[in-house]
């Protein structure tokens, strides 16, 4: 899932149309919360240690929080015509 988030990001770049540039934003947004569970998985079954986890988690929240942003930018831009 966390691959899938880089993958979709980097083609969205190459999207068809606007709509297909936001779908593609928010399946990497989608896949960046399976990260996040994926994460806390590794933590309590003690896959991973807290300051790795936390390190991994606060870098997967700065992923969402900039996605959530494109999104809510490029549905704006469409709905006010300027793509």
């Amino acid at each position: 899932s966390g691959t899938s988030i880089g993958a979709n990001i980097y083609e969205a770049q190459y999207a068809q149309s606007t709509l297909d540039f936001i779908s593609k934003l928010e399946i990497a947004l989608k896949e960046s919360s399976e990260t996040s569970f994926w994460l806390k998985l590794l933590f309590e079954t003690g896959y991973i240690d807290e300051k790795r986890f936390l390190a991994l988690d606060k870098k997967c929240t700065s992923i969402r929080v900039v996605l959530i942003t494109s999104c809510k930018t490029a549905k704006n831009n469409l709905s006010q015509g300027n793509l």
